[in-house]
């Protein structure tokens, strides 16, 4: 089963990547696809819209946090998506 969760990038401040990733892989384990990014303390979004619907289509499940990420981008007001 496929994820779409955040994978942390600098040590020193937090900021995000959106990846799609295996669920049995580590939270900084090898990703299949970086979807984009996402940077709490500047409030920046940066969203591949094509991959992530690509992967929703598939089957993959976002995690809360990234759920919350792209449904305050209005990610999913066009598509009528649920979180199941």
């Amino acid at each position: 089963m496929v994820k779409l969760r955040l994978k942390r990038c600098d040590r020193k401040q937090p900021i995000y990547r959106i990846v799609a990733i295996d669920v049995r892989s580590q939270r900084e384990g090898r990703d299949l696809r970086k979807v984009r990014f996402y940077d709490p303390i500047k409030n920046q979004t940066c969203l591949n819209v094509p991959a992530i619907l690509y992967f929703l289509e598939k089957g993959a499940q976002p995690t809360r946090t990234v759920y919350d990420i792209l449904r305050k981008a209005e990610f999913f007001k066009d598509k009528e998506r649920t979180l199941s």
